[in-house]
Parts: C-alpha cells; sequence; structure tokens
C-alpha cells in the first residue's frame, strides 16, 4: 500500500513538471500534433502517385500522364504547405513549453529555504536546468512528436493497404512483427542509459564548477596538471555514458533496419506469388505496398524506441521532481503584518541529526526595535540560532512566535517579507550599483538616495555613479562596499528585522567597525547580530548582548552588567584586548 501510494505521488509530481508544456499553449500544440497527422497522411499519398506511374509504365493504367503529373504536382505543393506550415508552429510550440518548464523548475527551486540551500550542491540543479533539459525537449517532446506522427501513420497505412490487397495487407502486417520484436527487446534500455547519463553530467558539472571556483588557489600551489589530469579522468568518465548511449541506439538501429529490410524482402515474395496467380496484383500495387510497407515498418520499430525515449524523460523528470523536494520548508498559512511586540524563544531545542545537538533550551525574547548582539565561540550555536529565526528548519523542539505566531504556521512569503538577512558572504550581480540595491524592481529616486546615504554608499556613489557595473560576484568592489550594498538592500526593502551573520568576519577592523556603527545607527528595526569582534564601542551600543556555549545561552545582558559579572563574556572580552593590544579588537 505505501508503494502504491509513493507511486501515486511520483506520478502527480510529474504530472505537475509535464503540465508546464500546455499552459497557455495548448492551441499550438493541438495545431502541431495536426499538422504531424497531416505530414504522416501525406507522405503515405505519395505511395498512390507511385503506382499510378508503375502503372503507366507497364501498361496497365488507362490514366493519361498529363494527369498523373498533375497529381503528383498537387501532392507536391500540398506536402510543401503543410512543411512550412509545420516549420512555423511546431517551434513556437517548442520555445514556449521549453522556456515554461524551466521558469516552473526555477520558481520551485526558489521555495527552498537559504540554509538548505545553501548546504545542497548547485552543480546538480545546473546540470538539471542544462543538460537535463536538453534531454527532456528531446526525449519527451520530439519523441511525443513522433508517436503522433506513427500512431496515425500505422492506421492509414493499414487502410491504404487493406484498400489494394487484404491479403498482401495480412502478409505485411505478419511480416512487420520482425522489427517490432526487435525494438521491444532493446529499446527499454535507452531510458536506463540516459539516466545514467545525467547523474554522471551532474558530477561533472559540479567538479567543473569546483576547478572554477578554486582557480586561485590552482594557480598558487601550481597545481595546473593536477587538475588537468583530474579534468581528463572525470570528462573520460562523463563521456563513456554519453558512448553507451549511443552504442545501444546504433544497436537497436541496427536491428531494426535488418529486421525492416527481411519484412519488405517478404513482402515482394508475396506479392510475386500473388501476381503469378493471377490475384489482382500490379506492379505498381507492389510498389505502392513497398512504400507503405517501409512508412509501416519504420513506424512500428521506432514507436517502442521513442516510447523508451519517453520513460527516459520521466526518470529525468521524476528525478529533478524529487530533486526539488528536498529540504523544502513546511509552512502554514498564518501571515505576518510587520513586527509589534517582538520575537519570543520558549525552551528552543534542535539537531542536526540524532546525537549531535546543537541548541539546549533556548529562551530570549527579542523586543520590537531593539538590537541585540550574539556572541561565543566557534561552534557554539550562534549561526544555528540565527538560521532558525529565518525559519531554515522547521524540525526544533519548543517555540518560535513572531508577535504570537509560531514560525511553523508562518507562511515564507510573509516571513521573508519581514526579515532581512546580510551574510558575510555577500552575492553581488554583474550588473550596475543601482541593480544591486534596488534587486532589478523599482523604487523612487528619493527612497534609493535615502539608503545609499544610510549605509555609507554615498562616497562610492559619488566616485563611480549608480550605473557603474560590479563586475562578477562585484570584483569590483571592495569587501566593505559589497556589504554596504547588502545593508542598503536590507534597507530598502523595508523589513522591520534585521538579521546579521558574521557580516564583518572578512573585513578590516576599520571597515568592519564602519559597517556595524552603520547597522546600529538604524533605528525603528530589530537588529540581531551574531558577531565574534567584540569592540567595546560597538558592544555598548547594544540593548542586550547574548553570550553562548555549548548550543545555550549562558549569560545575557549589557555590557557594563557583563562585564561585571565578570564571567564568560568578561573572559572572551579580555582575552580579545590582550591579543590586540589595544582597547577595542
Amino acid at each position: 500500500m505505501k508503494d502504491q501510494s509513493e507511486k501515486q505521488l511520483v506520478r502527480e509530481r510529474r504530472r505537475r513538471f509535464i503540465g508546464q508544456f500546455y499552459r497557455n499553449n495548448r492551441a499550438a500544440f493541438v495545431g502541431t500534433m495536426l499538422l504531424q497527422a497531416a505530414i504522416s497522411n501525406i507522405s503515405l499519398a505519395a505511395a498512390v502517385v507511385f503506382k499510378m506511374f508503375v502503372d503507366y509504365i507497364s501498361g496497365e493504367s488507362h490514366m493519361a500522364l498529363l494527369q498523373i503529373c498533375l497529381y503528383a504536382v498537387g501532392f507536391l505543393a500540398v506536402y510543401v504547405m503543410v512543411h512550412l506550415l509545420n516549420r512555423s508552429l511546431h517551434p513556437r510550440f517548442m520555445n514556449r513549453a521549453i522556456c515554461q518548464y524551466k521558469e516552473y523548475v526555477f520558481s520551485e527551486l526558489t521555495k527552498k529555504s537559504i540554509s538548505s540551500f545553501s548546504r545542497e550542491d548547485t552543480g546538480r540543479y545546473l546540470s538539471v536546468l542544462t543538460q537535463d533539459v536538453t534531454d527532456v525537449e528531446k526525449n519527451y517532446l520530439m519523441s511525443l512528436s513522433h508517436i503522433i506522427e506513427y500512431v496515425v501513420c500505422l492506421a492509414a497505412s493499414v487502410i491504404l493497404m487493406l484498400c489494394y490487397s487484404p491479403v498482401l495487407t495480412a502478409a505485411s502486417v505478419g511480416f512487420a512483427l520482425l522489427p517490432l520484436l526487435a525494438a521491444f527487446a532493446t529499446g527499454d534500455r535507452l531510458a536506463e542509459k540516459s539516466r545514467v547519463i545525467s547523474d554522471r553530467n551532474e558530477q561533472f558539472v559540479g567538479e567543473v564548477k569546483d576547478w572554477l571556483s578554486g582557480f586561485p588557489v590552482i594557480k598558487s600551489f601550481q597545481a595546473e596538471e593536477e587538475s588537468i589530469k583530474s579534468f581528463k579522468k572525470v570528462n573520460i568518465w562523463r563521456e563513456k555514458a554519453g558512448s553507451d548511449y549511443r552504442r545501444t541506439y546504433c544497436t537497436i538501429n541496427i536491428l531494426a533496419l535488418g529486421a525492416s529490410t527481411a519484412a519488405e524482402f517478404g513482402v515482394y515474395f508475396v506479392g510475386a506469388l500473388l501476381a503469378q496467380k493471377g490475384m489482382g496484383v500490379t506492379a505498381g500495387m507492389i510498389t505502392a505496398f513497398i512504400y507503405v510497407t517501409f512508412r509501416f515498418n519504420k513506424a512500428i520499430t521506432e514507436l517502442p524506441i521513442y516510447c523508451g525515449m519517453m520513460k527516459s524523460a520521466y526518470k529525468l523528470i521524476d528525478k529533478l521532481a524529487a530533486l526539488l523536494q528536498e529540504n523544502v520548508r513546511s509552512e502554514g498559512g498564518e501571515l505576518l503584518a510587520g513586527l509589534h511586540d517582538g520575537i519570543l524563544v520558549e525552551n528552543l531545542s534542535y539537531a542536526y541529526e540524532e546525537g549531535k545537538q546543537a541548541l539546549w533550551s533556548l529562551n530570549q525574547k527579542f523586543v520590537a526595535g531593539k538590537s541585540y548582539a550574539i556572541v561565543g565561540a566557534s561552534g557554539s550555536g550562534k549561526s544555528t540560532f540565527l538560521n532558525l529565526l529565518m525559519g531554515s528548519f522547521d524540525t526544533y523542539e519548543g517555540e518560535v512566535l513572531f508577535d504570537g505566531k509560531e514560525l511553523r504556521q508562518v507562511q515564507s512569503d510573509s516571513l521573508y517579507g519581514l526579515i532581512a538577512l546580510v551574510q558575510q558572504n555577500v552575492f553581488i550581480f554583474n550588473d550596475t550599483i543601482r541593480n544591486n540595491i534596488t534587486m532589478f524592481r523599482e523604487f523612487s529616486e528619493e527612497q534609493v538616495e535615502n539608503v545609499i546615504r544610510q549605509s555609507g554608499l554615498a562616497k562610492l556613489v559619488a566616485a563611480r555613479g549608480e550605473d557603474y557595473i560590479c563586475g562578477e560576484n562585484g570584483n569590483g568592489l571592495s569587501g566593505g562596499e559589497k556589504q554596504r550594498i547588502s545593508i542598503a538592500r536590507a534597507l530598502l526593502r523595508g523589513a522591520p528585522v534585521i538579521l546579521m551573520d558574521e557580516a564583518t568576519a572578512a573585513l578590516d577592523a576599520e571597515t568592519a567597525y564602519e559597517v556595524a556603527s552603520a547597522i546600529l545607527d538604524i533605528e525603528a528595526f530589530t537588529r540581531i547580530v551574531v558577531t565574534h569582534r567584540l569592540e567595546e564601542g560597538l558592544l555598548k551600543r547594544y540593548h542586550e548582548i547574548l553570550v553562548m556555549k555549548n548550543g545555550g545561552i549562558c549569560e545575557k545582558g549589557s555590557f557594563a552588567e557583563l562585564m561585571a559579572q565578570k564571567g564568560l563574556f568578561y573572559s572572551l572580552f579580555t582575552v580579545t584586548q590582550n591579543e590586540n593590544g589595544r582597547g577595542e579588537s
């Protein structure tokens, strides 16, 4: 029963993905399929024209040659017209189908939480959005067109052959079993070969992504030769899967061609016997039968192949659907309209996996509009705590309440509309400063200028202008400039809660101080800052400091209160001052 329900779930997910091909695209699809059917029938009509010519040559036809030529010209005119229509409509259907499919995949991808997505291999998504999409287009959409064409061809072929000779039709259909058996014996192998290609391509893309990201390391350690050897090994391994697929496809075609040729010989043999016995079979009829039989055999041979390709497309779609279901935040229907009271954490505990407890019974109230620093040694649970406030995990124990609404019951869009996250690694698009601040949305000049001033970007904008192209991942900007853009983004959104996770860790002391100070200067926002930098001037400005150790909050209070306690915070702060040899770290 469980296996049946899982299969039903897989089918339902698959239908959602396949449905994207036809969304707002049904008219083009129907038109394309009708044209495919017309092409199939028109191709068979050529057999009638061939029969006319051969019977005229053998003296068995009473039609005039001019009349036969007119039929041939009419056939060619219709043939060209239908193909021109198909040339216009089919690419339009395919283009919209693939665009909508990729857009749906990307929209489903955006439903993942920030933390869960960061734990996944992005190479997998690069693979499914490039190579796998190409394979789905070929194995599903192209195969679908051929399947409809061949099904119509089979029906039309049988009708046409029956009109000429039921006996010869029976023989043709019987001989057609030869290529059909050959196709069924090998067709399903393509699906498995295609899945292997997808899996290997996924790993190949991931490794190439690693090499490109680690290019500075490769160069600095002079590891170019080793990298080339490694690339060569993975590349050969990836292409071997493609070679296996092509070899299997060729084997199927060889068997199909041999069986089809044998079937045609059989039709000639039976036709010759019937003509010898005077059973009304003419040379033109045998010629038409051979042409129709060729089309019939081609259809009956390739139908199982294209059905096998459809199965391989289903496997790729199922794989993608399952991948997109991983680490998706479960959510309720509650909406958050700002933060008026605050965030209440009660008895919060969390474990990444059994036996690896990350947080223990946290209790804390973050009052709306106040600022909080979270400090502690590496591994104390600071970032995990922040991730839970972002809704990254829902398997925690206890409660996280935003104005009394439990986080697990809140819609993701509503939650992310409330919170702005500023991280250590700021991603900058290869676009203008303005677009990186606005995230490509429309805001008034006054709003943009205001956040530029508040975030400390005024000097950069004055020097380079809002239209300055930042470069790939902001390689034209300094670390501090990128962080200020991140702060400007957060301010422009107007989200009432700002979370900072070690945002200044990679900056020099002076720049880090300026960025952190800019956050603290922003009033009316709830600011929760995870930091390892213990600058006295900044710490005194927080309304409350939380000190974490081994997944729990061991101390909390203002800077003065914590220093007076002479506990863990006092030790951490003192050590920091001694290491830096000055009053501020």
